[in-house]
């Protein structure tokens, strides 16, 4: 069962009680991303994440490390286009301590100049094995000509020449603008103790809120394409087709829609494309809700002299789906995996953890297993035949890597 309660200076927290267990996934989400960002800082969101582990004012780097190993739990971070989250998962003993010491990296945390040169030093590695790897950097290069001018455009790591011109002043007047109570969704799964909820109040109820951070959203996608070439073996391929948001109506549908498509080993592009033809040892589609906007991804590599059929490939498949639908069976055995999916990934406190905190981050509603279930199994085929025809009705933005001199 799931709690949902605001704090009084309006931070939102979730829990869900699994008296089972002897553990406690904790996660603090802040609406803070790469699409929050200007031109001038792009990465600084991602910076931040990396610093929250570098020393509070009580605590080096290495003391918070330690301080997770004590007690046997594992602590990490993340950043994506639209929220940041630090999490961590103990046993249910250790949860006091272990949200003390997350409240700590957040909110007292030194950010020093010195460590912040030396992360800055990583994150640029990171950024060049990104790029050293065209089957990831090639989702970049669509998300930025699919949202061009679109604040979903800019990469999530930064540039090298943005990230180098960030000062502490500039992080601490992000943060300051960014990290409010207004923005802050705590969610933990779990042995949740009364403790720990009087825990939670006690630590977060002072946090500053923002009446100043009006989100610009808006509804943008462009269908226009970038080639780069790179030293690579393989020629790379990522088509985008304009998507759905959050919260739409048909976001249950359009996972079916991409399951059957390409986002299992049973789907037709894999069949298809890598089983019957041998074009690719890779091919797989996926979609990617944003707050208002969508992207449906397809991704496929092969040398270079099968490309033009690789891609001719895909557009068949998608026409095919387009124009006829899907079968009885696809969409049967589709419902059936997602609902398996649901189940087992429920079976995982982490997992509840995460879907709680991004629903209530993104203002979803939480809803049961049953209802979740529900909510599939009342798809029909003519429900995703008329979405196939609004996603697949215009051509697709388009982003590939060559070899290079070809």
């Amino acid at each position: 069962m799931i709690n949902r309660h605001e704090l009084s200076n309006g931070i939102r927290v979730v829990e869900e009680y699994l008296p089972s267990l002897r553990s406690v996934s904790i996660g603090i989400w802040i609406l803070s991303g790469s699409r929050y960002e200007v031109d001038q800082n792009n990465g600084i969101s991602h910076l931040i994440e990396h610093m929250l582990f570098k020393g509070t004012s009580t605590k080096s780097a290495r003391d918070i490390a330690e301080a997770f190993d004590a007690i046997g739990g594992h602590a990490n971070a993340f950043t994506s286009k639209e929220y940041t989250c630090l999490y961590a998962k103990v046993m249910d003993q250790h949860a006091d301590f272990a949200l003390e010491l997350m409240f700590d990296m957040i909110f007292d945390s030194t950010f020093d100049e010195d460590e912040i040169e030396r992360e800055k030093s990583v994150i640029y590695e990171e950024i060049a094995m990104t790029e050293d790897t065209p089957d990831d950097i090639i989702h970049d290069y669509l998300h930025d000509i699919s949202f061009k001018q679109h604040p979903l455009s800019k990469p999530i790591l930064g540039e090298h020449k943005t990230l180098e011109s960030i000062t502490r002043e500039n992080i601490l007047d992000y943060k300051e603008q960014f990290y409010t109570s207004d923005r802050i969704v705590i969610s933990v799964a779990g042995n949740v103790t009364k403790e720990l909820s009087k825990k939670i109040q006690k630590l977060f109820s002072n946090v500053p809120n923002s009446t100043s951070n009006e989100d610009l959203l808006m509804k943008h996608y462009s269908n226009d394409s970038i080639r780069k070439e790179k030293d690579t073996a393989q020629a790379h391929l990522c088509l985008g087709y304009k998507g759905v948001p959050v919260g739409d109506d048909q976001i249950y549908d359009i996972n079916i829609l991409n399951n059957v498509l390409g986002g299992s080993m049973s789907s037709r592009l894999f069949q298809r494309i890598r089983e019957d033809l041998g074009l690719t040892y890779t091919i797989f589609s996926y979609h990617n809700a944003f707050r208002d906007n969508g992207l449906m991804t397809i991704y496929g590599a092969t040398t270079v002299d099968q490309m033009h059929q690789l891609e001719e490939e895909i557009y068949i498949t998608v026409q095919n789906i387009k124009q006829e639908g899907i079968t009885d069976k696809e969409l049967y055995n589709t419902i059936q995996q997602l609902k398996g999916n649901l189940v087992l990934g429920l079976e995982n406190p982490n997992s509840r953890m995460h879907r709680n905190g991004m629903n209530e981050l993104l203002n979803q509603p939480h809803l049961t297993l049953d209802e979740l279930i529900y909510k599939f199994e009342h798809i029909s085929r003519d429900d995703i035949v008329t979405l196939a025809d609004q996603i697949f009705n215009n051509s697709p933005s388009k982003a590939c890597i060559l070899p290079l001199d070809v």
